[in-house]
């Protein structure tokens, strides 16, 4: 088969950092991979499309492009996609599923537009397959094709990940508004944090939720791959070679790497909520991870950093209606209150402020105080934070959760009065171990 040719969807502001994993994990020419708008296209392999599922963090999914033809209707988008040879990709018997997306596109209705590719994809079996249709299926489609439509340009596109490549597989527990797997890789990978031959510095969520970002951390540090616990389209695919991906697991399952018994945690996380603490240690073991991370329960306003040594934190704190002051909380059910309703729960239930300002100036009073020479990088919608804050940013980054516009604010805590407090804190173990993000120990 010639080369295909894929493409990684990610979320806006992400492609700088999903282009070189790309080419870390493919090991393709640079020439190969090119950064686009929205994403990254790649020239390679049913192979390299199989490895990416297995491996990246930070894309959505991984397409493959099958078809970029000109149309001006409905009846053009028929015939591009009848032209397609399907029967080279997957049997009548898997499901489908078609989606259409737009950009300035003439057409009245995508729906329609949907429409007529899924009766050109069914045709075209009948006349290939003796008359046998695939069928339909919405919610839990075999195959998902995908149709993206310019003002004269109409691509076609049919998915090889299935589920979106954000669920992993280990998250079953959530709070409300989770933060995405790859959203957290992205902030991960924009810190630095992992990036480099250097040992790992101690990462710090202050406020983990179900413990999204200390996870994804500990994955990377432990050299686990993100797919390894999860499904993907292409397993029923007619290009698939069971014992090619079976290799690929294993290869990937050899070079994982643990740190070694009472080595001390170098990943911590903390929630006001003890709720959601049990969530994150129950996600972190379905994750592999559990004896990576370190999860108590604590109010990110009072929390002392958990270990001696200086290092990164790295959070998407609740915000607007998701905050609550001092660790009060409610007990998740509509209209609770009193004081029942402040035993259960954590700061991403119950507001006490109209944008958080109060939360976040008691938050920089608290980190300015104790955790001198760390650094703390900060997801958030607020444009303004820095202000609030009364913090100077050294680093702003774009980056997109869903439909919001956020920047990940980086904070240098300056050193000053806190040396006192933090000369008194205990060091385990004298915090000389980590784990190297290759995969060795030091």
């Amino acid at each position: 088969m010639n080369p295909l040719h894929l493409f990684l969807p990610c979320a806006a502001g992400v492609e700088d950092y999903l282009a070189p994993e790309v080419l870390q994990i493919t090991a393709l020419p640079p020439g190969c991979i090119t950064k686009q708008r929205g994403g990254v296209a790649v020239r390679g392999s049913f192979d390299h499309a199989m490895r990416l599922n297995l491996h990246c963090r930070l894309a959505q999914r991984v397409l493959v492009l099958l078809s970029t033809t000109e149309y001006r209707s409905e009846a053009d988008l028929y015939r591009a996609a009848l032209a397609v040879p399907w029967e080279r990709w997957f049997t009548p018997r898997e499901s489908i599923k078609v989606e259409v997306t737009a950009q300035h596109s003439p057409l009245t209705s995508l729906n329609f537009a949907a429409l007529k590719v899924k009766d050109a994809v069914c045709d075209r079996f009948r006349d290939t397959a003796g008359g046998v249709r695939p069928n339909v299926d919405t919610q839990r489609p075999d195959v998902r094709i995908y149709v993206h439509l310019t003002t004269d340009t109409c691509a076609l596109y049919i998915d090889t990940s299935g589920e979106p490549l954000f669920k992993r597989g280990w998250r079953e527990d959530t709070g409300d508004a989770p933060l995405k797997e790859t959203l957290a890789a992205a902030m991960i990978a924009a810190s630095g944090w992992a990036a480099g031959d250097e040992d790992l510095l101690p990462l710090y969520d202050p406020c983990c939720g179900s413990g999204t970002i200390a996870i994804e951390a500990a994955q990377i540090a432990c050299n686990i791959a993100a797919g390894s616990l999860r499904r993907f389209a292409f397993e029923k695919y007619v290009l698939f070679q069971r014992q090619v991906w079976s290799d690929m697991q294993a290869q990937a399952a050899a070079q994982i790497v643990k740190p070694e018994p009472g080595q001390t945690a170098l990943i911590y996380g903390s929630d006001v909520s003890h709720r959601m603490v049990d969530f994150a240690q129950r996600n972190a073991q379905r994750a592999g991870v559990a004896d990576v991370i370190e999860f108590r329960g604590g109010d990110a306003l009072q929390r002392m950093p958990p270990i001696a040594l200086a290092g990164v934190m790295l959070l998407n704190p609740p915000y607007g209606e998701r905050i609550g002051i001092g660790g009060v909380a409610g007990d998740g059910r509509s209209g609770a209150q009193g004081p029942a309703a402040q035993t259960r729960f954590g700061a991403r239930e119950l507001a006490h402020t109209d944008d958080g300002g109060a939360f976040f100036t008691q938050l920089a009073s608290h980190w300015k105080k104790h955790f001198s020479g760390w650094s703390a990088w900060m997801l958030t919608p607020d444009l303004k934070l820095p202000g609030k804050m009364r913090l100077k940013e050294s680093r702003r980054v774009p980056m997109w959760n869903g439909p919001l516009e956020c920047r990940l604010f980086k904070f240098d805590l300056v050193a000053g009065r806190m040396d006192k407090d933090k000369a008194a804190l205990p060091n385990p173990a004298g915090a000389s171990s980590s784990i190297n993000v290759q995969g060795g120990q030091r």
